[in-house]
């Protein structure tokens, strides 16, 4: 049943010095020891170890290796979805995943994108773990976190190297770092991406679509400078014919291998009406006959709700090529109706439109389409009218002692002094109105940290590991004065603009013994890093020795440190 149900993958394990069954002799197999018939404790660590090695070196070996019998006598046998294998006594299990799914999703709908992270790093499978990451990767892509995005995907896909969805990703990002000139992208690295992954997916026309946008983007970037003259553009664009070329057989390979793929098809006959246009040559006239028709087709058959915008959007574009400007407004009225106030796929429409107006293509049913979506746009929020910080400061520090703790660490009489390091750190970052406090909102450090903030008129947000009351009984309460840091907490809460965030409820109950502490300081970190690596400053109070448990600052310390080196680190033991 094993070897039918996947290709590689496969660890055995035996007790002492049994002879192997002769169909497994020749496999790979742990023998862990045995002394008077049960397993030998002097051993035992040992054979774990062994153990972890040899599922650690079995999960990194390379995917196409096929150590199954059945896959090496039926090649094109495809492996199941194992997910969907959910039988026997095993619902208490997949109810568990249910659950953490739905967070997933959940956090995925709000845009919070450190929940998401978090929740991947929990999954218990390694397969939830590489889905979740392609969904984080996916949601810091639309958010144009292009680096950090990558980061994600590439953790999802060493998991699962053929899942499509996150390769495709991958391509975006690539291609989109490329763009923004980030030195060690290019468009030649993103282009062989996307051809690796056709190697393997030859007829995926959403990745043929991704290629054919690659080349449209190449092809642009040659023609389109700020400081050309319509006339120049126009010139540019012709010269360049044969990378537009290229997009427009990127675009056509995928609609051929997919006439349903509409996106691809209104892509393909856009770029064909383009080249018509500024080079005068009918090279592309029959495609243009065969494909306005097919594509009309299958855009107008969208049975997905979700996708009514883009179908209607694309029956629109038809008119753009083909129609008048009465026609073009009726149809992408329609669109618009169809559009959920996502300032997002308006504004593509109207590029793709602004592209069409600068090559000096039908100058009336471009006009008309554009002042269409134009009027739209205006009656929704722009995205970079809707806040986003410029700094994130995070913070984690010591609490101020209990009573009686045997070895001082954060004692009353440094707070002066703690306080005046934290401000003078804040300081030199010039924080402001414009930047985001992150901190749980302990006594001690935190308080310390928000207090100084908030003189400075930055945003705070608290963000606790522990129901509000269960937080302050552990974390507020036990410090000396105690009662005086309970006033000043709720001073910090009154004024924040935010309530505090919970864990639990949005996290749900931390898995198996993971210390809830830590569990947050991960939390913040991923918060942190989702409104842009770049944009994150840490400041630590910290003696630099290890913490009491698991989540304390030398966690964040490394955490941070490891990630993006911007590290502030007071050290309270060398405070007065």
């Amino acid at each position: 049943m094993r070897h039918a149900l996947r290709a590689r993958g496969m660890i055995l394990i035996c007790g002492g010095r049994i002879p192997a069954a002769f169909d497994l002799y020749t496999q790979r197999k742990l023998r862990y020891s045995i002394a008077d018939g049960a397993v030998d404790p002097a051993t035992l660590e040992s054979d774990r170890r062994h153990l972890t090695e040899m599922a650690e070196a079995t999960m990194e070996s390379w995917h196409g290796r096929k150590e199954s019998p059945v896959y090496h006598l039926l090649p094109n046998l495809q492996e199941p979805d194992w997910k969907s294998l959910r039988i026997g006594e095993v619902q208490e299990f997949w109810q568990r995943h249910d659950a953490w799914k739905e967070r997933v999703l959940l956090a995925g709908k709000a845009r919070l994108i450190g929940n998401m992270l978090v929740l991947a790093d929990e999954a218990p499978v390694a397969a939830f773990r590489a889905e979740a990451w392609i969904a984080a990767g996916t949601a810091l892509r639309k958010a144009e976190r292009f680096d950090f995005a990558l980061e994600q995907l590439e953790r999802g896909l060493a998991i699962e190297p053929r899942n499509l969805a996150g390769l495709q990703e991958k391509g975006v990002c690539l291609q989109r770092l490329a763009l923004a000139g980030i030195p060690a992208y290019s468009l030649d690295k993103a282009r062989a991406h996307y051809r690796n992954v056709l190697d393997e997916y030859p007829d995926d026309a959403e990745t043929w679509a991704l290629l054919g946008r690659l080349d449209k983007d190449a092809w642009i970037a040659a023609w389109r400078r700020p400081d050309a003259t319509p006339e120049q553009m126009r010139e540019d664009a012709a010269y360049d014919d044969a990378l537009l070329r290229c997009a427009i057989e990127s675009y056509a390979s995928g609609y051929r291998r997919n006439p349903a793929h509409y996106y691809s098809g209104i892509n393909a006959l856009t770029l064909m009406h383009l080249y018509r246009h500024l080079t005068h040559e009918a090279r592309y006239d029959n495609d243009i006959g065969l494909m306005a028709g097919a594509v009309r087709f299958a855009a107008g058959c969208e049975p997905r709700e979700s996708l009514h915008f883009w179908s209607q959007a694309t029956l629109g574009d038809l008119e753009v090529l083909m129609g008048t400007p009465d026609t073009v407004k009726a149809a992408y009225k329609e669109t618009i109706a169809k559009n959920d106030k996502d300032w997002f796929a308006l504004n593509s429409s109207c590029a793709q439109l602004q592209l069409l107006k600068d090559l000096g293509f039908r100058s009336q049913t471009v006009e008309a389409g554009i002042a269409t979506f134009t009027r739209a746009l205006q009656k929704l929020v722009r995205p970079e009218e809707c806040w986003q910080p410029r700094q994130v400061l995070l913070f984690s520090g010591h609490m101020m002692d209990a009573p009686g703790r045997p070895a001082p660490r954060f004692p009353p009489k440094k707070e002066g002094a703690a306080r005046q390091k934290i401000a003078a750190a804040i300081e030199d970052m010039e924080a402001g109105s414009g930047d985001i406090a992150l901190a749980q909102g302990a006594s001690g450090g935190d308080i310390l940290f928000l207090e100084a903030c908030r003189e400075r008129g930055t945003r705070l947000q608290m963000m606790q590991p522990l129901p509000e009351p269960e937080f302050i009984q552990r974390s507020i309460l036990p410090s000396a004065n105690g009662d005086s840091w309970r006033k000043r907490y709720y001073a910090l809460k009154e004024n924040t603009g935010n309530t505090p965030r919970i864990m639990p409820d949005e996290l749900g109950p931390s898995p198996g013994d993971a210390a809830s502490f830590e569990r947050c300081n991960l939390w913040l970190l991923y918060t942190a890093l989702a409104f842009g690596v770049n944009r994150v400053r840490f400041i630590c109070l910290w003696d630099g020795s290890k913490g009491d448990g698991p989540g304390g600052t030398e966690h964040m310390y490394n955490e941070i440190k490891s990630r993006t080196g911007r590290v502030t680190w007071i050290n309270i033991s060398e405070l007065g």
